[in-house]
Parts: structure tokens; sequence; C-alpha cells
């Protein structure tokens, strides 16, 4: 907030607010003065029987230099104040908002994500959950539907929005859980695997895996059988200990997808992460933040909300 100062007048400007006056001697008008002064009159004076002549008016008197020198400085101090005062408003006009005190915005931890946009699709492909699309087929390029990384992150270049293997998905995954799962995903319909990794100026390191099947029944088949990935005791991210809901999750909510979040509970050693299960019709999606100190709770939202919104 900017700092308002009280301004005093000055002990000598508060004396020159009180001006010198002079008093007129009183006349008193007698009903009988002579006639002869009735001619006498100014032509726009309206004459009555009772009226008199007034008096010649003294000479007027001359300031004197006590009040000639309390208006110079009056005069003196309102041009230096408006001077201030305009100079003040054009400064503050010609600032961001983000400049001027009491009107930034405060950063409330969210990234800055470029501009998002739905991939084109082949001609007459219908999108997932429309008529025509039993299966709930993504048929857009899946690497196209992967979220951005934000500005000013650095890009895993073994994650950097292109195909991955079975293997390295199954990485994110703690040891137990690898041989489990890549038998259920040879039983599945598997169609192929994507993945964008980053990690931001604050260490949080951010990891989005997007795993396509050939319809909606197999990928709710390995995400319900395989992972278990509604419940806290289901098989947790590489590194990872007990863990519970992550209540931040509950409302990111798109029509027809279905998200599960989890945040990794205490002791959980130098970092602590959070994840997310998200199916979206033939798609199932892994996305895991993990920082030093704790996952944030403020970015963890934003990424989770902006890729379940690319994949409804």
């Amino acid at each position: 907030m900017t700092e308002q100062t009280d301004t005093k007048i000055p002990a000598q400007a508060e004396e020159a607010v009180v001006s010198e006056t002079a008093e007129a001697p009183e006349t008193a008008a007698t009903p009988e003065a002579p006639a002869a002064a009735e001619t006498e009159r100014a032509p726009e004076t309206a004459a009555t029987p009772e009226a008199t002549e007034a008096p010649a008016a003294p000479a007027a008197r001359r300031p004197s230099k006590r009040v000639l020198w309390a208006v110079a400085r009056w005069t003196a101090a309102v041009v230096v104040c408006g001077g201030l005062g305009a100079g003040t408003a054009l400064g503050i006009t010609s600032m961001e908002r983000t400049d001027v005190p009491g009107l930034a915005t405060e950063n409330d931890g969210r990234w800055a994500y470029p501009k998002l946009s739905l991939p084109a699709l082949p001609q007459d492909v219908p999108r997932p959950y429309t008529d025509g699309n039993e299966g709930e087929v993504h048929y857009a390029d899946l690497r196209k539907l992967l979220l951005p990384a934000p500005a000013g992150a650095t890009v895993d270049p073994k994650l950097n929005g292109g195909w991955v293997s079975v293997d390295e998905y199954l990485s994110q995954y703690d040891k137990d859980a690898g041989v489990a799962l890549k038998q259920a995903l040879d039983e599945s319909a598997l169609r192929h695997i994507a993945a964008r990794g980053w990690t931001t100026p604050d260490g949080t390191t951010t990891r989005i895996h997007l795993v396509r099947f050939t319809s909606v029944a197999f990928a709710e088949d390995f995400k319900d059988n395989a992972l278990d990935a509604g419940s806290s005791d289901g098989h947790h991210p590489n590194g990872v200990g007990a863990a519970v809901i992550d209540d931040s999750t509950l409302d990111i909510r798109v029509p027809f997808n279905v998200l599960y979040g989890f945040e990794e509970t205490k002791p959980y050693g130098p970092e602590q992460t959070r994840w997310v299960h998200i199916q979206a019709g033939d798609t199932l999606a892994l996305i895991t933040q993990s920082r030093k100190g704790g996952a944030l709770t403020v970015p963890f939202q934003q990424t989770v909300a902006l890729q379940n919104q690319l994949l409804g």
C-alpha cells in the first residue's frame, strides 16, 4: 500500500490566512439632509424621500508587506503542489498495474503455460464421447494431447513429448509392480505411449505419461484391475511410501473423465510426490510431481486440470 503523509500548514502560513481588514467609519444618515444633495445623487441610485447622500468612501489602504509576502508564499505553494500532483498522476497512469504499490497482483503460484488448443482431427472422425464413437477413442495424435511445459521449465530430453517404450512407462512405478503391470499390458490391446517431463526453477519435477488402448474397455480394465488406481493401497510411483487421497484434486472435473489423486504422507524423505491417474476414454494418464521439501498444491492442481481438459 502507498504511504500517506499528513500535510501540515506551516505556522507562518496559518498567520497569513487571517487577512488584515480596516473598518470604515460609520456615518449616520439623517432625514433632514439638504434638498440640494438629492440633485447630486448618481442617476442609477433609486431616489426615496428619506434617502440622503452617502458619505465619500475613505481612500483605499495599500496592503501591508506582510500580506503581500503571505500571498506570494501561498501562490508558490499551490504551483509546487500542483506540479507534484500532475507528475504523480502521470507516473501512475504510465505504469503497469503490477508496478503500482497496493494494486499489484500477487503471484498465487500458478505456472505460465502456453495458450492451449485441441489438435485437429482427420476428416469425418469423431471426438471421444460423441455419437458414433462408442469405443471413446482419441483419434488425434496422442503426442499433441500432451500438456506443454510451462515458461522457464527445463524439458527432460528423454521425455520431450514423443513416443516412449513400455519399460520407460513402467519405470515410473515401484519395482514390485513392474512384472505384474507388464504382463497386464501384454495381455491388453495397448496401442502406444507418449510422455513429456520438465523441471521448473523451484525444483518441481513433473512427468506426464499418456497410455492409449484400443478402446475404453481395455483402458478401464488396466486402471481398475492392474493398477488399482482408485485406492491409496494401489501401485504407487517409484519411491513413494504411504499415501492418502489428495483432496485438492477432488473438484478437478471434466465430463466423462475419471480422476484419482493422491499425495505421499510423512515421513517422505527429501522429496514429496503427488500423482493422479486420469481415465479419458481409451487413454490412461499418469501425472506425477515431486519436489524437495514438499510438492506444491497450486501448480499440481493447475497441471492436472489442464491435462484433464486436453483429454476431455
